[in-house]
């Protein structure tokens, strides 16, 4: 609880800690600011609280995206943290998702954070599914990127997105920067007022109750819930504070400059995001028959398909980018004969000193479909999409027999 007049079982406050022990933590973690020691020690500081110890690793140099800026000074803000990793706790907890689904569970804790109106405390890394990093697929290269360097299991947030241009829309600052252990050490000196453990309260309860609205630190991590299941009301459009391209539109600065160069090459040009790979995987149900959620999104998105498909909103002779997850070398080719085919790997000049794993690369391809003239998806979106297949997006849960 908050403290023992407040009713909601579900906040709770940091203990109170004796100010002789807060004295010696202060000078500790002041000592761990100041110095350059690489080690990452537990303090006492938060105990008895839900966060992870992890958030006390030193932070890193500082950084324009990390420190905090003169606005942004502990007691003018207040903060909301969800945890060290996006959609952790929860079932992805030993693992991760891709980067489309840990992006849904991103923009649904930046929402709160918008309609709470605090600023947001981001997890410095991204866990990187292996499954979504397999080096090549269209990004080819005998030197350069190393396999070690693809196999790497997380990535800096701030090598994905340009955290400064973020922040113009909604606060936010890294869990390895100076400005979160200011706000742990106000937290502590607040006592009562300065952090709750809130689990199952929405964010509308948050907002309405008086009851934590003063307190410096929300923190969501004591809901066992993968982020994205926080979100309860997704098809209700007034709950949606920001859209699907907002993420997208955030990459970093030096994935953009890196798109806006290839979008130079490209010159006038139409893309289109041909996803296969894993999305065609399929089960055999009870009498040996494969099934397929999307039964016809294999021959959907073949070369002669594609044709038929985009002729009427892609005219012979133009440029078609194409970014695909899919790992046959040449499975595009047939396309050539009425369009000139581009490739993230024919500016590998451009991306090898770049990108460093696939979530990059996707990052950097999303910018340069985004800015063609014509966009075919894979799946309709939305209403006024242009897409390869009629089968749904979401998971119907309905396995058919593949066409």
């Amino acid at each position: 609880m908050a403290n023992k007049s407040m009713k909601p079982k579900s906040a709770r406050s940091i203990p109170p800690t004796t100010p002789l022990l807060l004295t010696i933590f202060a000078i500790f973690v002041l000592y761990i600011l100041c110095t350059s020691s690489s080690s990452s020690p537990e303090s006492q500081l938060l105990k008895n609280s839900t966060f992870s110890p992890k958030t006390l690793i030193k932070p890193e140099n500082e950084n324009p995206i990390a420190a905090a800026t003169p606005n942004e000074r502990v007691g003018e803000k207040k903060y909301l943290y969800w945890g060290s990793r996006i959609d952790c706790p929860g079932k992805h907890c030993d693992t991760c998702a891709g980067l489309g689904h840990q992006e849904s569970s991103l923009r649904c804790a930046l929402e709160e954070a918008m309609y709470l109106q605090r600023t947001f405390v981001m997890p410095s890394r991204m866990c990187i599914n292996p499954m979504h990093n397999k080096k090549g697929i269209l990004h080819q290269s005998d030197n350069g990127i190393t396999e070690a360097t693809w196999a790497a299991s997380s990535c800096a947030m701030d090598s994905l997105y340009d955290l400064s241009l973020m922040s113009e829309t909604v606060s936010v600052i890294l869990d390895n920067s100076k400005a979160w252990y200011r706000v742990l050490l106000t937290s502590m000196k607040l006592e009562e007022r300065g952090a709750a453990h809130v689990k199952g309260v929405s964010r509308v309860d948050l907002k309405q109750d008086d009851q934590y609205s003063n307190y410096l630190l929300i923190n969501r991590t004591a809901s066992p819930l993968s982020w994205f299941a926080e979100c309860k009301d997704r098809h209700n459009l007034s709950a949606i504070l920001l859209p699907h391209s907002f993420l997208p539109s955030m990459a970093a600065n030096r994935l953009r400059d890196a798109a806006e160069k290839i979008q130079l090459l490209l010159g006038d040009y139409d893309a289109m995001h041909v996803r296969r790979g894993d999305i065609l995987k399929t089960r055999k149900d009870r009498f040996g028959v494969p099934r397929s959620l999307h039964p016809h999104l294999d021959r959907d998105t073949r070369p002669e398909f594609i044709m038929r498909r985009i002729k009427k909103w892609v005219p012979p002779g133009r440029t078609l980018f194409i970014a695909s997850n899919e790992r046959t070398p040449g499975f595009f080719s047939p396309l050539s004969s009425r369009y000139k085919l581009a490739y993230s790997s024919n500016f590998s000049h451009i991306l090898e000193p770049v990108i460093e794993n696939n979530y990059q690369l996707f990052m950097l391809e999303r910018l340069l479909l985004m800015k063609a003239k014509t966009y075919i998806k894979t799946y309709k979106e939305n209403e006024n999409d242009l897409s390869l297949t009629d089968d749904p997006k979401k998971n119907t849960k309905n396995w058919q027999i593949p066409v």
